[in-house]
């Protein structure tokens, strides 16, 4: 995908369209908010390649919309909810800014989606995964864009059901996206006939979950299913190697980032299997696309760094279109165009926020397996966006079940 298709003429618009004057009431540059994880243990998938992405689409649109110029500004959430809600005022009372995006943490994310709807902003989120972002703390303002804990749950435990796995232990960060990711693959596990045959919770900045680890052990579940993220994930599947865990159970990360893999090494992290709403060598297109990233950050891009980039075009193009910053018309925009690009092909935004797009089973190759740096993945199934997601029947959204 080459750059050009992304000036005045790859939006489908007039160049002239470019100088006319914005509609909001501010004249400033138009700048779009990166709040991410800049220094935690969520920093590699996250932090600098969310913003390398977002500032890839403002270039990418010629680095101005309405006549005023984007700007992209960064903050470190640092994992607090409370940070991230004062910096999200900051940023829409007084800082210009008309967009956040990444929202890595999803009780960061929750919470800034409640902020964007109070000051009629818009949030979109890609780092984060809690399905609650588009169930019962769905708003008109925010998106929920990459992936979900249901879409994750689906793809991951009914491959592993499929193969006579029935029997599930969880390791759960606890905090709001392991919940979601536990509860929602609870779901499909014993909706197939499964069982759970325990559960420990650990605290999201644990060190070492050896402990823990050797409880799942001792549970004999066939699958040990880890339902958290970040470094303490990528250190309690090194530790699983270690133990000899995977040589008599199936050691699962419900979110597993090429990052993570790339971190643990083929040698550690083959056979796993895992699900992704993005893959760097999928086609030819998504290849055009990661070379132009790695350039930039000397590495493969993950789904984070893809949603993140395609979003912000999304939303650059919806403003464009709708002639204005008002958040309810770029909504309304965002939500009547669909997503063509080299992330989602017919992708679309949902009435409650959720962006329904084809999700992606792998499997992680064997050290043998692997061609050339960063060719970890091989496809074992496609998920079409109408299986990967909560139904909206069955959503607690109010946008959708109004009263």
């Amino acid at each position: 995908m080459r750059r050009r298709e992304f000036t005045a003429a790859g939006l489908g618009i007039a160049a002239g369209a470019l100088a006319r004057p914005a509609l909001a009431q501010d004249s400033g540059p138009i700048r779009i908010g990166v709040l991410t994880d800049m220094s935690g243990q969520f920093a590699d998938q996250s932090g600098e390649g969310a913003v390398a992405a977002m500032r890839m689409a403002v270039q990418d649109c010629g680095g101005q919309l309405l006549g005023r110029p984007i700007e992209v500004v960064v903050a470190d959430h640092q994992n607090r909810p409370d940070v991230a809600v004062a910096r999200a005022r900051e940023w829409y009372d007084r800082g210009g800014v008309h967009l956040i995006g990444n929202l890595i943490n999803s009780a960061v994310a929750l919470a800034v989606a409640g902020v964007a709807r109070e000051r009629n902003r818009i949030a979109i989120v890609n780092g984060s995964g809690s399905s609650r972002i588009t169930n019962e703390g769905c708003t008109p303002n925010s998106i929920h864009y990459a992936y979900d804990t249901v879409a994750l749950a689906r793809g991951t435990a009914n491959a592993l059901l499929r193969e006579g796995k029935t029997s599930w232990f969880f390791l759960t960060a606890d905090y709001a996206f392991g919940h979601a990711l536990e509860s929602d693959t609870t779901d499909v596990v014993r909706a197939a006939g499964g069982r759970v045959a325990g559960t420990v919770r650990y605290p999201v900045e644990s060190a070492d979950l050896s402990s823990f680890l050797l409880r799942a052990q001792g549970s004999g579940a066939e699958v040990v299913a880890i339902a958290g993220s970040g470094t303490v994930f990528i250190n309690a599947v090194k530790a699983a190697h270690e133990f000899g865990l995977r040589r008599r159970q199936t050691v699962v990360g419900l979110l597993t980032w090429l990052p993570d893999v790339h971190a643990l090494g083929l040698q550690v992290a083959q056979g796993m299997v895992l699900t992704n709403g993005f893959y760097w060598d999928r086609d030819d297109a998504t290849r055009a696309w990661a070379q132009r990233f790695f350039a930039v950050r000397n590495r493969m891009p993950h789904m984070g760094d893809a949603g993140d980039y395609s979003s912000t075009m999304h939303y650059l193009r919806a403003v464009q279109a709708a002639g204005t910053l008002d958040a309810a018309a770029v909504m309304a925009k965002m939500r009547d165009t669909p997503i063509a690009d080299f992330f989602a092909a017919g992708g679309r935004i949902r009435a409650d926020g959720r962006m329904v797009h084809d999700m992606y089973v792998y499997e992680v190759k064997r050290p043998e397996e692997s061609a050339r740096p960063w060719d970890y993945y091989k496809l074992r199934a496609t998920i079409p966006a109408a299986e990967a997601y909560r139904p909206l029947a069955q959503s607690a959204c109010p946008l959708v079940r109004p009263g």
